[in-house]
């Protein structure tokens, strides 16, 4: 990478920012993600090296800056990763051991504890501070949910958040019938988010659920494409009622390979 920032290395690796990276940042992390969804290990090798190139060449222009290296980015990590696990770690000076946990889900809990520690050693006052604003709206959203819930603001079981999807589903009818947009808005945002409350108490991840669902509708109708395509015909030249048919012949096709 230092190489291709040279004066004699390559004019595009060279007028890239970190602003100009970011889009390729996000973009390597989603593929990692759909290899990993899509059960290959040869992309997901291949996707973890170009997600990792990213983080090299980031570290790079902050040492072309003087402020630091790929080097500075690992001993950061590695020091991290020794402080938030003290029950693993507790022969290192400067770290309190704590009873071995009995489960991961005890471990997320000193997890959780030590990082809370280090945001108010920083100076960060609030539960949501750290959230970056960028994640996408439903990780961001039940990351949130997570984070209050640890302090008490929360549902006391899931019959409540059922209740409350209830509640919202039928504010968001009326404002639809009332045909008021920002109403709408509001009220579609208030379903969604405890939507995602419901699925946190179901131990579900939203953003993952969607995006899989994202995936079987894709899959779906690219099938129902195919199934036209072998017709001769198009999306555009066939009735409604007909793909319709061959989305639910699709649809039973994946339950039955599932």
């Amino acid at each position: 990478m230092a190489r291709l920032r040279s004066p004699s290395g390559c004019p595009w690796d060279r007028e890239q920012t970190e602003n100009s990276l970011k889009k390729f940042l996000i973009e390597e992390a989603y593929e990692v993600l759909e290899t990993i969804e899509a059960n290959d290990p040869e992309g997901l090798k291949e996707e973890l090296g170009d997600l990792l190139l990213q983080i090299i060449f980031l570290s790079r222009i902050a040492e072309e800056k003087g402020q630091f290296n790929f080097l500075d980015v690992v001993h950061i990590l590695a020091e991290k990763l020794v402080r938030r696990h003290p029950h693993v770690f507790s022969s290192v000076p400067g770290i309190s051991g704590k009873s071995q946990p009995e489960d991961a889900k005890s471990v997320v809990k000193i997890w959780k504890s030590v990082k809370e520690n280090e945001h108010r050693n920083a100076g960060k006052t609030s539960l949501l501070d750290g959230l970056p604003l960028s994640l996408p709206a439903l990780e961001r959203a039940q990351r949130m949910s997570e984070r209050v819930s640890r302090a008490g603001f929360d549902w006391p079981d899931i019959h409540g958040v059922w209740g409350k999807v209830l509640e919202e589903l039928s504010e968001l009818k009326k404002a639809g019938e009332d045909s008021i947009p920002r109403r709408v808005e509001e009220e579609l945002g208030d379903l969604f988010f405890t939507l995602i409350n419901w699925a946190r108490f179901q131990g579900i991840s939203a953003e993952e659920a969607l995006r899989k669902t994202n995936r079987r509708f894709a899959h779906r109708f690219q099938q129902v494409e195919l199934d036209l395509k072998r017709k001769g015909r198009t999306p555009e030249e066939s009735t409604l009622k007909e793909m319709d048919e061959l989305w639910n012949k699709a649809k039973k096709s994946g339950r039955r390979k599932a």
